[in-house]
């Protein structure tokens, strides 16, 4: 961690912390919520790294108010939630649950009234288990269905909420729940999960036009980014480099900026139909860019059925998740943003950054974590190094407010700022919650340095 003092970010800069409804709420019957598809995969024997579930999570549906007072305390400017979709439509389609939408519009009042503005994400992979059965973002229809929750959501909340977010990381979403399988839905179609990718963008697409409806707030996608390090000089090397880029940077962000698609062994453009690509294409506000690591890689052993073998990063400190901690990759991110995509690149705000460390009491129950201070050290300056190489960052969200249920790995992953014991569901802040209040402190105009 540098000794120097932290630089200024520019005025009006957007200090938040972030979380996700099913990591976070718990209360997965409670007023009307039905299941989604992460509570039908956790029931499944050995889909969840340690059994568990998020029927309790950290119970924030019914502890919000404490919640909201520990980001008042933060002095965060901007907490960004999801909103389960489960909650305001229990089998994806028809009318909105009232109880579903009366939890969010307190929640936001209660974030209004402590100084904090609300960041709504629509989507953070909660999808109905009803639309699931009817084939889940393979089917066309799910993008129509996505519209019609963003529209019902939208016209409660669209009057306070400050930023609307489509879709959290639909890259992951489709990589691991529907490629990979060790995610849910957890089904393992390697390249035929591309109609997930369309589907996805589709329904973002069709979401903004239905938001603007009912907000004047800004609209924004959250992309999970990860610059591409090659290792290997063969050609082979370079072309397996260019087209694991092509499939976790540009397959979500290209289409968005109004290019298509980029080639990509597999896609099947059938699904494609007339005037697909001008709704993805319907201008945005702001690029949510979520990051957390660069990737190793190089060209594919033989047989492997993919283009490209993703191979350890050395020279990095690591994370318990066993991700290198590398700030330089933030900055080389940015850059390449700015690069690829010029004057059609929105302004950027960084949706989630954090890091996973096995946190613990000590005797006198205090929670140091001098790791995350480090890892969010880094990060920061380098946010601001972007800012100075010209890249319009807006805003850094840290990932995440509280410790919680961390999908396939349960709760052997702790993220937060905020430890939670999770048999009281006792909050106790860490010392980066400390050293992120203070950094935020003399940030503001007026501050002593």
């Amino acid at each position: 961690m540098s000794t120097a003092p932290m630089p200024q970010f520019p005025t009006g800069f957007r200090w938040g912390v972030s979380t996700s409804a099913h990591q976070i709420e718990g209360a997965t019957t409670a007023d009307g919520r039905a299941p989604s598809i992460w509570d039908t995969f956790a029931r499944s024997p050995g889909r969840i790294s340690d059994g568990s579930s998020g029927e309790v999570a950290c119970d924030h549906y019914h502890r919000h108010t404490e919640d909201v007072a520990l980001l008042a305390r933060l002095g965060v400017s901007a907490y960004r939630f999801s909103i389960a979709w489960p909650r305001i439509q229990p089998t994806g389609a028809g009318p909105a649950n009232p109880a579903g939408l009366d939890f969010y519009d307190r929640l936001v009042d209660e974030l209004l009234a402590a100084g904090v503005d609300p960041v709504a994400t629509l989507y953070h992979w909660d999808l109905p288990q009803p639309l699931e059965d009817a084939g889940g973002w393979l089917h066309r229809d799910t993008a129509a269905r996505f519209a019609e929750y963003a529209e019902k959501t939208a016209a409660r909340l669209g009057d306070r909420v400050r930023l609307w977010i489509t879709l959290n990381e639909p890259f992951i979403h489709m990589s691991l729940g529907y490629g990979m399988g060790v995610h849910a839905p957890g089904r393992m179609l390697l390249f035929d999960a591309f109609p997930v990718a369309h589907h996805q963008l589709l329904g973002h697409g069709l979401a903004v036009a239905a938001l603007r409806t009912h907000t004047a707030s800004p609209v924004a996608i959250a992309n999970n980014y990860s610059p591409v390090r090659v290792l290997g000089d063969h050609d082979a090397d370079r072309a397996a480099g260019a087209a694991y880029e092509a499939l976790h940077n540009r397959l979500f962000t290209d289409p968005l900026l109004g290019r298509g698609y980029p080639e990509l062994p597999g896609f099947d453009p059938s699904v494609i139909h007339p005037g697909d690509l001008d709704t993805i294409a319907t201008p945005i506000d702001v690029l949510g860019v979520n990051y957390y690591n660069p990737t190793g890689v190089r060209a594919a052993e033989e047989g492997s059925p993919l283009p490209f073998d993703l191979v350890p990063l050395d020279g990095y400190p690591r994370t318990a998740f066993d991700w290198p901690v590398a700030p330089d990759g933030l900055r080389e991110l940015l850059g390449w943003l700015r690069d690829t995509y010029g004057d059609a690149l929105p302004p950027i705000e960084i949706t989630e950054s954090g890091c996973a460390y096995d946190d613990a009491p000590d005797a006198d129950g205090q929670v140091a974590d001098p790791e995350r201070i480090a890892y969010l050290d880094g990060h920061l300056r380098a946010v601001r190094a972007a800012i100075d190489d010209g890249v319009d960052v807006r805003g850094y969200f840290v990932w995440s407010l509280l410790d919680n249920w961390e999908w396939a790995e349960g709760f052997t992953k702790r993220f937060g700022l905020v430890h939670v014991d999770y048999a009281t569901q006792t909050r106790t802040p860490k010392s980066s919650y400390t050293w992120l209040r203070d950094v935020i402190t003399a940030s503001r105009p007026g501050s002593a340095r």
